[in-house]
């Protein structure tokens, strides 16, 4: 098994090689707008993908596809001799989502910010359901209250019984 930090550079080297290739030695025209975005190898250093993006429509896509495909080959045997490994990788072409995925972001991001737009507007005219200061208090702020303040003539008694500050009656009971 190789080293993860060897299969990272020889895949960087690929994405080079393939692209200069695609660019100098291929000439079929299905790939002329194929752009490589990334390179993935194996640990093993034995197989590698190759990303890359085509943009026009579904049907230049496709013919760079078969284009790739029927170039594979030729693109081998480039990367065969630009690298310093003891086998040659197989490559595979894989076409890259992302800028399908980033356009789909980029739609979400525009409505997530028309809705906190409207948000916003909706916040600037609206008005408390109650009082502003729905805490506030009739009692003047400089007023402090102490449990000293509740005694026994704040309980209201239904019988002649005196309760002392333990909460006893005259008996000794609660």
């Amino acid at each position: 098994m190789a080293d993860p930090a060897r299969a990272a550079k020889l895949a960087q080297r690929i994405k080079v090689v393939v692209a200069e290739a695609l660019g100098r030695r291929i000439k079929d025209p299905r790939v002329e707008g194929v752009t490589v975005t990334d390179a993935r190898v194996t640990n093993d250093l034995q197989h590698a993908t190759v990303y890359y993006t085509v943009f026009g429509d579904q049907a230049l896509q496709a013919d760079a596809a078969k284009g790739l495909e029927k170039a594979k080959g030729v693109l081998r045997q480039e990367v065969g001799r630009n690298i310093t490994a003891r086998l040659t990788p197989t490559l595979e072409f894989v076409a890259d989502q992302i800028p399908v995925n980033a356009s789909n972001l980029e739609e979400l991001l525009r409505e997530a910010k028309k809705r906190d737009a409207e948000v916003a507007a909706l916040a600037a005219n609206a008005k408390h359901a109650g009082d502003a200061d729905p805490y506030r208090s009739d009692a003047p702020a400089d007023a402090d209250i102490d449990e000293d303040d509740f005694d026994e003539e704040d309980l209201d008694l239904t019988s002649d019984e005196d309760i002392d500050e333990d909460g006893y009656t005259d008996g000794g009971t609660k």
